[in-house]
């Protein structure tokens, strides 16, 4: 069956939603140790990722997700949220999309009382982090999902971190609507130029085998060596006049990984999706199925799906989660901020926003921004621009302890947190001679797991 190009806007124009029908979701990352010997998760065993999962299954009503009905257990589902596991064991959370923040807030709550719930049965602990602070690669399991060995053999050949982004970097993620192909490229294009300010705000991984590395986020630092051709800020998409076309094109030109026949995988690495829906490989042709599979195989700083997703954040601590749906639901779903934001980064350019990506991994909210100002300056203005928006959006707690309380409780944190010039980082590193590396042993690494816990 012949795909013609106006199907490939199809994903795009059927998820396009009035206002009132936005929701907000969030995609929250984590890395699992053991609580005795602070050893990484294996994927099997007593003490691993599937014991976990099935503990879960077993304890709170979650449905099992396979890739085949004979296949290992590879997440969870119940009511619109799921559980994945990534390639190197971290757990996910996937939240159902919600209302408010508020709804978000008592999902995330309720997950993370769960997991403890399984996880201290298990002598199990969690750490929200954007880079393993303790494991090397080799102490990782490969979770057996059928797309893995596929970006593990390619990968590497586009980009010297890719393992690492894979297998030891956590972060997390929040999902927007958007009502038209304008308003989508609009919030798109905003959401790219903050997005590094936002990795600022959240850097969250200074430490790496349990040494320092003299930087704020090692996780931002791994991206910048991964397939340059499915990551980034997207530069063809900073014009004013874009359009979701101008992102199909972007994405038929990335190299594919796979595609399925019959519940088969086929490898197909290297062949951009414009040659796939042209030429064919092999006896086969392009499928719509085949698109939005490539479609999630894109990795940008901010992605465009079914939703806009925002990609830049370090994971952080279960208490700040929240905070980065919130800072951008201040600023994507409300007019003024949005046309706030855009302002302020109207004289932002590609070129020097990109550059900026290394200074901030290493510096965090310390780096000088355009040679004026600190970021963490930058940051301030933001968080004030995201917390009118949330004020204006008005969605009182309708129950609970915090009754009343408006969303813009959730960004009180990171306010509090960058006010104090500080990222989670930086919160991390107190109290570490910055003078002198810090030796790796039980002692110390107790302390960073500590510090890390999710």
């Amino acid at each position: 069956m012949t795909l013609f190009y106006e199907q490939l806007l199809e994903p795009f124009v059927r998820s396009m939603k009035p206002e009132p029908s936005w929701r907000i979701g969030i995609e929250s990352e984590k890395f699992g140790i053991d609580a005795e010997t602070l050893a990484p998760l294996p994927y099997e065993g007593e003490r691993g990722v599937l014991a976990v999962l099935s503990g879960m299954a077993r304890h709170f009503g979650f449905l099992p997700v396979r890739e085949r009905p004979d296949g290992p257990l590879l997440g969870l589902s119940r009511d619109g949220e799921s559980i994945t596991l990534e390639p190197g064991g971290q757990l996910e959370l996937s939240g159902a999309p919600a209302a408010d923040l508020h709804r978000v807030a008592d999902e995330v709550e309720r997950h993370g009382r769960e997991l403890r719930t399984v996880s201290e049965e298990l002598g199990i602990r969690w750490l929200g982090v954007g880079f393993h602070p303790l494991a090397s690669t080799t102490e990782l399991p490969w979770v057996p999902k059928s797309r893995y060995p596929i970006m593990r053999d390619y990968l590497p050949q586009r980009g010297a971190r890719a393992l690492d982004m894979m297998r030891r970097t956590c972060t997390v993620q929040a999902n927007f609507d958007y009502a038209s192909d304008e308003d989508a490229m609009r919030k798109l294009r905003v959401a790219l130029k903050l997005s590094p300010i936002v990795t600022a705000m959240f850097a969250n991984s200074p430490f790496v085998e349990g040494r320092k590395q003299g930087i704020r986020s090692e996780r931002a630092r791994v991206w910048l060596s991964v397939d340059p051709d499915r990551q980034g800020l997207l530069p063809a998409l900073w014009d004013e006049k874009s359009r979701i076309r101008d992102y199909v094109e972007w994405a038929l030109d990335v190299p594919m990984f796979l595609f399925k026949r019959d519940g088969k995988v086929i490898a197909n690495t290297g062949q951009t999706f414009r040659s796939f829906w042209r030429e064919g490989h092999h006896i086969y042709g392009a499928t719509l199925e085949d698109w939005e599979m490539h479609l999630n195989t894109l990795f940008p700083e901010v992605r465009l799906k079914r939703t806009i997703e925002v990609r830049g954040a370090d994971s952080v601590s279960s208490r700040e989660v929240c905070a980065l749906p919130a800072l951008w639901t201040g600023i994507l779903y409300d007019e003024k901020a949005l046309g706030q934001a855009e302002e302020v980064s109207a004289d932002w350019t590609y070129a020097r926003m990109e550059a900026l990506r290394a200074v901030i991994a290493r510096d965090g909210l310390g780096a000088t921004f355009f040679g004026r100002h600190k970021v963490r300056d930058v940051a301030l203005h933001l968080l004030a621009i995201a917390e009118g928006g949330l004020r204006r959006r008005a969605r009182p707690r309708e129950n609970g302890v915090k009754t009343g309380a408006d969303e813009t409780i959730y960004l009180a944190p990171l306010v509090d947190l960058v006010g104090s010039g500080r990222s989670p980082a930086d919160r991390m590193l107190e109290g570490f001679d910055e003078g002198s590396p810090v030796e790796l042993g039980q002692t110390v690494s107790r302390q960073i797991a500590l510090r890390a816990e999710y």
